[in-house]
């Protein structure tokens, strides 16, 4: 239906394909740009590896305390056996972040202490 005051269907343009196509470039450009400076940024490492390496020996932790039915494997993690694992390399990719920290979340977690940084106060 034709509104009362215009006589003729008019069609709005939009932008120009060409304009559509530069600002595509321009956009794909930055998107690449940021990409690229992220991985060189990082590389293999995440932005975040302290807390990845510190969760990840919480996690073990917290699980040998979990499915040790008699003890013994706790009261080795806590004699010592969190720092022969980190020694090892046996903690994973993660541990290697930063093996101090994956020893102190390993300590926490075999303990039963809540976890660093979680929480309202962390």
């Amino acid at each position: 239906m034709v509104p009362p005051d215009q006589t003729s269907l008019t069609a709005h343009s939009g932008p120009s394909r060409r304009a559509l196509a530069i600002t595509a470039a321009i956009a794909a450009v930055f998107l690449f740009g940021g990409g690229w400076l992220l991985l060189r940024q990082y590389g293999d490492r995440p932005p975040l590896a302290e807390d990845v390496a510190y969760e990840s020996g919480f996690v073990h932790g917290s699980r040998v305390r979990q499915y040790d039915r008699v003890g013994d494997q706790v009261a080795d993690l806590r004699a010592g056996g969190c720092e022969r694992l980190a020694l090892v390399g046996a903690g994973g990719r993660e541990m290697s972040y930063d093996p101090g920290l994956w020893v102190k979340g390993c300590m926490d977690g075999v303990s039963g202490r809540p976890a660093a940084g979680q929480g309202i106060l962390g």
